[in-house]
């Protein structure tokens, strides 16, 4: 283990020094442990590279606010270990890390495996509400239903000890890096990326995996050009915990064979060679599989004046950034001909030009809004702020602070609705689910 600059991650090596490196990468909530029944095996033939996500496992404190992010660090901790060309797997969010590896940086990856991934990992709007329980009650609830998440209920009743090893490594983490890490995760869709992947690819899922199961698997091996399907029966998300005998055999013969050649260096560039055929991996190969729909373009969008920029899609981000993606789903979904061009106006004026301006942070802007909310009595749009604040980062007591200083300047009965409407806001979206 090492001791890690703020752009750097926790690491450690098993294995021969001379040969090849095979990095795993961890899922979100764990450490680099989850991995240990694996390294016996794998290291008769690699040098195995494993490492901790930001706040994970006793690793500094360093939130990584984007799957890119994280991916860099990885990245300039192999750079200052002189690690060039390497295997890749990752499950869950470390699988994340390996599609954006061979999205951005193919030349250094000899071979690819994704354990319980997925393309894009539920919805923005789950993550981002996982971050708001974490930020008002802490890891704990997140950390009691890990085990429900993680393994069959026939595993986690027979091995209480890997189930209590779940909930505590939950625990120790830092609560800030999680929240983070979600925001990665809802921000992460390479759905339409997914034809670029030129690495040979294995997709391992559990058949009972209800987190990212084997229809997100099959989406990944339609839109992989190069991939095959793994399917463990009787595994659930955490697949290399709960059947690390079938996992570690699986990585084990995609490794062996499907690993392209190390390239070659001349002055300083990397020269790849030519794809070859290379053999299936045995347990698997997919059934055919319909082409993924084509996700439907927004509604054309008039033209702006001559020179001056269209804020548009910067608008529609940030609205669904802040507001939720079911929220702004429901809005557009009753937009008509007579009230299209109004929600364009919120679009472009409100989000793309005045919520994305530079010169005050989203925690602020939530702040400035509903205290001009309670002065203009708007309280259902009070309610559809309070969520985004709670989004934004606000917490439960500083939304109260804002609007006990509201109730002084804007008077005692609209703080008094004001109040009545966040409560229950507040109890909806910070109530740990059952």
């Amino acid at each position: 283990m090492s001791e890690t600059p703020p752009n750097t991650l926790q690491y450690r090596f098993d294995g021969p020094e001379e040969a090849p490196v095979l990095i795993l990468g961890p899922s979100l909530g764990t450490t680099w442990h989850m991995w240990d029944r694996q390294i016996p095996e794998l290291t008769k033939q690699w040098r195995v590279f494993r490492f901790d996500l930001p706040g994970h496992g006793g690793a500094l404190a360093h939130p990584a606010a984007s799957v890119t992010d994280l991916t860099a660090r990885l990245l300039a901790t192999l750079e200052g270990l002189g690690v060039h060309r390497f295997g890749y797997a990752g499950c869950a969010l470390g699988g994340a890390v390996g599609i954006e590896l061979a999205l951005r940086h193919p030349e250094r990856l000899a071979s690819l495996a994704l354990i319980a991934a997925s393309p894009r990992f539920g919805t923005a709007d789950e993550f981002r509400q996982r971050g708001v329980i974490v930020r008002t009650n802490g890891l704990d609830p997140i950390a009691r239903s890990a085990p429900e998440r993680w393994f069959t209920g026939g595993f986690a009743a027979a091995q209480p000890a890997i189930t209590e090893w779940a909930v505590q490594m939950v625990r120790t983490t830092d609560p800030g890096c999680y929240i983070a890490a979600c925001e990665a995760l809802a921000s992460f869709d390479v759905r339409a990326g997914l034809g670029s992947v030129g690495v040979p690819t294995l997709v391992l899922v559990g058949s009972e995996d209800q987190v990212t199961g084997p229809a997100e698997a099959r989406t990944l091996v339609a839109g992989i050009p190069d991939a095959r399907l793994a399917v463990v029966p009787g595994a659930s998300h955490l697949v290399p915990v709960e059947q690390p005998a079938a996992v570690t055999d699986l990585l084990v013969r995609h490794f062996s064979t499907a690993w392209q050649p190390l390239p070659e260096y001349a002055t300083g560039h990397v020269v790849l060679p030519a794809a070859a055929p290379r053999p299936p991996v045995t347990p698997a190969a997919a059934p055919p599989q319909p082409a993924p729909v084509a996700e439907i373009a927004p509604a054309a969008v008039p033209p702006q004046a001559q020179g001056v920029p269209d804020t548009y899609d910067s608008g529609i981000k940030v609205r669904r950034e802040v507001l939720g993606d079911a929220h702004v789903d429901r809005i557009l979904e009753q937009t008509d001909a007579f009230t299209e061009d109004f929600q364009e106006l919120v679009t472009r004026y409100a989000w793309g030009e005045v919520w994305n301006r530079p010169g005050l942070d989203r925690r602020t802007r939530s702040c400035v809004t509903l205290t001009a909310l309670v002065a203009g009595g708007h309280l259902d749009e009070l309610a559809v702020h309070t969520r985004a604040a709670l989004r934004n980062g606000l917490t439960p007591d500083e939304i109260k602070e804002v609007l006990l200083q509201a109730a002084v300047y804007c008077g005692v009965p609209a703080a008094s609705g004001a109040f009545r409407v966040a409560q229950q806001v507040i109890r909806e979206e910070t109530t740990p689910p059952e």
